[in-house]
């Protein structure tokens, strides 16, 4: 079997989906690598790199003629759809719950389509697979490094000889892997560091890394099954904003978590708590998206300050700017699941597998995945729904 790297061509995308050192363990199961040219220059891996790992260079077009399986880290253009065959697997983050309509297109192009991240994240098999939990990391620790870049003041106490500057205190919300990997570095780069998140049972996990866990008199728990936050009613989520707004007008720097998967991201900055955040504070909205974000007036991929000067950052694709280590991590999520896979040197689907039931998209022309197929039967949402529930960006900490 033949599994093809390309080159990721999404705006301001610096990641590879494999990197060299995983080539020769992909030999060692029969899977020969070819590379798009070019493929890991964002990232600082050189087309000599993986060939001296063994894997062959080869051009656009003959790595989409020649693999059996194309290996991704974000959904292909159409344009790539296009060029994939009948019989041959896309694997990648494909998003299918916000794109149902790429997986019926490569449905009906015969092609199987595998995303890692509908992942089944609380069994322990799949953790080293677990693509979502190793790109939150990334962009957990790039939060709190960006937040402190941005700030206007240090992050720890100093004291020197022109004086003293106190610690800077940082609110995340949000602790998933993301929201503890921002909680963990941020307390690192010495600030005073408060969490909250929507389940109780986070707050051990919080209070682990130095932190504070906030707590609200509301007594809001979302747990739900295997560790993930249920929706909030529209009374909890109402209460559940208007008492973080003071406990958010007292921090310096805001970093929030949470998203839905192809719907509006949880509203949990709101412009009244902006309106009462002193100047110069600094928000990093990880859940910003096309659809909204979890604070007022964030906008993806921009920075917007405010009338009453805070600034609002839209981190929309934090790992893609730390595209090394993001793409060591992600190499090793593609490359554990591609070898699941494989059985005989060749790609063997069986979606009474519990794994494949998650990941398995597409399969002999058909939209197979009983989360994405319902999408399809039912009519479109309208663009920017309000905010069905809280659920953190990277789910619950392995």
């Amino acid at each position: 079997m033949k599994a093809g790297v390309v080159k990721e061509t999404a705006p301001g995308e610096r990641r590879v989906a494999l990197v060299p050192d995983a080539v020769a363990k992909l030999g060692a199961a029969g899977i020969e690598v070819l590379v798009e040219r070019g493929a890991g220059d964002g990232a600082w891996l050189s087309d000599s790199a993986y060939a001296d790992a063994g894997a062959t260079i080869v051009s656009t077009a003959e790595v989409y003629r020649d693999a059996d399986v194309i290996l991704t880290v974000t959904k292909p253009t159409s344009d790539a759809a296009r060029m994939l065959r009948p019989g041959q697997a896309v694997i990648g983050m494909l998003a299918p719950l916000v794109y149902p309509e790429l997986a019926a297109a490569l449905a009906a192009g015969g092609v199987t389509a595998i995303s890692l991240d509908r992942l089944p994240r609380t069994l322990t098999r799949t953790q080293p697979m677990d693509a979502l939990s190793s790109q939150a990391n990334v962009a957990g620790y790039k939060a709190a490094v960006v937040a402190a870049a941005e700030f206007g003041r240090f992050f720890p106490l100093l004291i020197t000889a022109a004086g003293t500057a106190r610690p800077a205190k940082v609110l995340v919300l949000g602790a998933g892997v993301a929201g503890l990997q921002a909680i963990g570095t941020a307390r690192r780069l010495g600030a005073v560091v408060s969490g909250y998140d929507v389940r109780p049972a986070s707050k051990t996990e919080v209070e682990s890394l130095g932190a504070t866990f906030i707590e609200l008199t509301a007594g809001i728990s979302a747990a739900g099954e295997g560790g993930y936050a249920r929706e909030l009613t529209a009374e909890e989520r109402q209460a559940q904003q208007d008492e973080l707004v003071g406990h958010i007008a007292r921090h310096d720097v805001v970093i929030t978590t949470a998203q839905v998967p192809g719907r509006r991201p949880p509203l949990l900055v709101t412009e009244d708590a902006i309106k009462a955040m002193a100047a110069g504070s600094v928000i990093v909205d990880m859940g910003a998206s096309a659809l909204g974000g979890n604070a007022a007036g964030s906008r993806p991929g921009e920075t917007v300050v405010t009338g009453n000067g805070i600034t609002i950052i839209g981190a929309d694709n934090l790992p893609a700017t730390m595209p090394t280590a993001a793409s060591n991590a992600y190499s090793r999520n593609i490359s554990t699941l591609l070898d699941y896979l494989t059985s005989d040197g060749a790609l063997t689907i069986d979606t009474s597998d519990e794994v494949q039931a998650g990941v398995v998209i597409t399969h002999d022309g058909r939209v197979v995945n009983e989360d994405v197929a319902p999408l399809l039967a039912a009519p479109p949402e309208p663009a920017g729904p309000e905010p069905e529930g809280d659920a953190d960006v990277d789910g619950p900490a392995h």
